[in-house]
């Protein structure tokens, strides 16, 4: 088995120490230190730890994306991929026992003030997942599955804040109920 390179173990251990404490409660020391390396390869790495954090949100968001791809399968009818995307969202939190959230959220929250570089970097990943959310709900308006009272662009960003939301409320209530509820109302009042 290969050692993992320097670069890896960084990022990794950055990646952990984001998802748990955050940015601005993880130093350059905590993530060198995590990673078991020098504070000084840190640098021989990444320019800063700005930029480290750009690094891991579009990673991350890409690593993400491939849950996505359910909301691009056309084989699938509108409201079940919907309904199978979030389903499987809700479960990852639930399956980590409600820690950590959302990574686009919390940095959403933490740095959206602070980082121009992050900001844009978020902007680009909502954009993305609004995006497409809106082409599953374009299908089933077309199909007549969803109602088309409201454009699929303001049902998708609806969706996107209330899910992000929600995610907000389990981590404190360490409870599905928000999801259980997010679910409910979008699928048995707002998609139907």
């Amino acid at each position: 088995m290969s050692k993992p390179n320097t670069r890896d173990q960084i990022f990794d251990a950055a990646l952990k120490l984001l998802l748990e404490r955050g940015f601005n409660a993880s130093s350059v020391q905590d993530i060198t230190v995590e990673a078991g390396v020098p504070k000084g390869s840190f640098y021989n790495h990444f320019e800063s730890k700005e930029a480290l954090a750009a690094e891991i949100v579009s990673d991350y968001a890409s690593r993400r994306s491939t849950l996505r791809e359910i909301l691009a399968d056309d084989r699938l009818p509108a409201l079940e991929r919907l309904r199978g995307y979030f389903t499987a969202l809700n479960q990852r939190l639930v399956d980590r026992g409600f820690q950590h959230g959302c990574m686009i959220g919390n940095m959403t929250a933490e740095l959206s003030e602070q980082s121009p570089v992050i900001r844009e970097q978020l902007l680009r990943i909502y954009g993305n997942w609004s995006t497409a959310l809106e082409y599953a709900i374009t299908a089933g308006q077309q199909d007549g599955s969803i109602p088309n009272q409201l454009s699929a662009k303001t049902l998708a960003g609806f969706l996107l804040n209330a899910w992000e939301g929600a995610t907000l409320r389990v981590r404190v209530e360490r409870s599905p109920d928000a999801f259980d509820q997010f679910m409910e109302v979008v699928f048995n009042k707002v998609l139907s």
